[in-house]
């Protein structure tokens, strides 16, 4: 597997799971990922939440997508990593073209409401029950 698997399993699964660090305790919720490519896994969320707050003050994050099939099958991916927040007018125009739900929330593309981050370098390990008790020996991808 290589990276190109990665970003195809993660278009293809965009739910994921995030976990961040508030303080010392973990917090976890499941998050709708924009898209991956080459410079990373994009995602959006609002400055004036809790996860945003966390990802500013901790950027250290591990994101868990998963995939319900054969679960003896590459059925789970982690990406562990560090998020850089981005400020680009194009892709905030994207985001809100491609996810027009938001229009409801803020108010355009400059709102400062609106933050895009990506998780642009770690590395990338897929499991399944195959790996159960082998997560150590399971290989990981690194990318960034």
């Amino acid at each position: 597997m290589d990276y190109n698997d990665c970003l195809k399993f993660a278009n293809d699964n965009p739910v994921s799971f995030i976990a961040t660090m508030d303080g010392e305790m973990p917090r976890v919720r499941a998050f709708l990922m924009w898209f991956a490519d080459e410079s990373g896994f994009y995602y959006h969320t609002a400055t004036s939440k809790s996860v945003c707050k966390q990802l500013m003050n901790n950027p250290n994050i591990e994101v868990c997508f998963y995939h319900a099939g054969d679960i003896m099958a590459k059925n789970m991916m982690r990406v562990s990593g560090r998020v850089e927040f981005l400020d680009d007018a194009g892709l905030r125009a994207r985001l809100l073209e491609e996810r027009p739900f938001l229009r409801a929330i803020v108010n355009g593309p400059k709102d400062p409401l609106l933050t895009i981050f990506r998780i642009h370098e770690g590395e990338v390990q897929f499991w399944s029950m195959a790996d159960n008790l082998r997560e150590a020996d399971t290989p990981r991808i690194k990318f960034g």
